[in-house]
């Protein structure tokens, strides 16, 4: 039987990001089914965090940096300021969802924020890196610009929010077993294996994970 591994994540979350890369090596070769779960830490009308601001610049300086450089990730402090809000990437995650891309959309959307510095909030810039793994650039415009997917982003919101209750990203939904913050390939295969074979699994704690408050 496949195994479901939900990850609640947010673009502008750089643990995110991280944790992706361990994640998928952790599942490689396993009859496991990874879901994108969307979760928006700032929503609009929140104010977005600024990368100049003393917050981000600690907080990359004394976490993201370091463990970036420990997992070989090439990553920066994006300068886009303040940082985008992340509503319409998301909607047009729906579209590649659909369309069977949501892995290489959400990968392509984070090397493009947190290695190239592009405005993933720009209809523009998302309708490029669209065109670039192979989606239809008209209809995913026309999608973003008529917000045809804005119910079921809203409706996947509601679930992270208020059925799952999730408070921080990423969060991974693995069987049973909940675990937060970036986690090694080896203990995601750990927990994999366990699910898989239903035995019991100690609370893990938490790693380093983003919450509407900050990251820690």
């Amino acid at each position: 039987m496949t195994l479901t591994i939900k990850v609640y994540f947010d673009y502008v979350c750089p643990f995110c990001f991280l944790a992706e890369k361990p994640l998928q090596e952790a599942a490689a070769g396993k009859d496991v089914n990874i879901e994108w779960m969307p979760f928006e830490l700032r929503p609009y009308p929140n104010e977005t965090l600024r990368p100049e601001g003393e917050y981000l610049q600690k907080t990359w300086k004394e976490h993201v940096y370091p463990m970036a450089e420990r997992m070989g990730i090439p990553i920066v402090l994006p300068r886009v300021s303040p940082q985008p809000y992340t509503h319409l990437a998301f909607e047009g995650y729906q579209y590649a969802k659909e369309k069977g891309k949501a892995s290489e959309y959400n990968h392509r959307m984070f090397t493009a924020f947190f290695q190239e510095e592009q405005d993933i909030g720009d209809i523009d810039v998302l309708t490029k890196l669209a065109g670039e793994i192979g989606l239809n650039e008209d209809e995913f415009r026309q999608a973003l610009v008529t917000r045809k997917y804005k119910e079921a982003h809203e409706q996947a919101l509601r679930h992270a929010y208020e059925e799952a209750n999730i408070t921080a990203v990423p969060t991974f939904v693995i069987g049973d077993a909940v675990l937060t913050g970036v986690r090694s390939k080896e203990m995601l295969e750990k927990v994999i294996q366990q699910e898989m074979e239903k035995q019991p699994l100690h609370d893990a704690g938490e790693g380093m994970s983003c919450r509407p408050e900050g990251c820690e």
